[in-house]
């Protein structure tokens, strides 16, 4: 899992830290607006990427997941770091 600020897992695990954290909106253009408070808690700046990551199920989309850019980066040389170092 990919390491969240001070190192740490962002879930470690434990089913509790998933929840619903709000409802957002889209608007006609399709945007969303992340609320500042979670923002905030998220440490999420103007400008940074974030990911959208989706699972289907019967050919259509039923979960959606927002992730930093960089955190998903940790994530694949976390995963296949270990992987190419043995190819070279």
């Amino acid at each position: 899992m990919a390491a969240g600020r001070g190192g740490k897992a962002c879930c470690p695990g434990d089913s509790a830290c998933c929840r619903v954290e709000t409802l957002v909106s889209v608007d006609e253009r399709g945007q969303m607006v992340l609320p500042k408070d979670f923002r905030e808690r998220a440490g999420i700046r103007a400008g940074e990427k974030l990911v959208l990551v989706s699972l289907e199920r019967n050919g259509e989309v039923c979960c959606m997941v927002l992730m930093k850019a960089e955190e998903l980066g940790e994530l694949v040389k976390e995963r296949l770091g270990p992987v190419l170092g043995n190819l070279a």
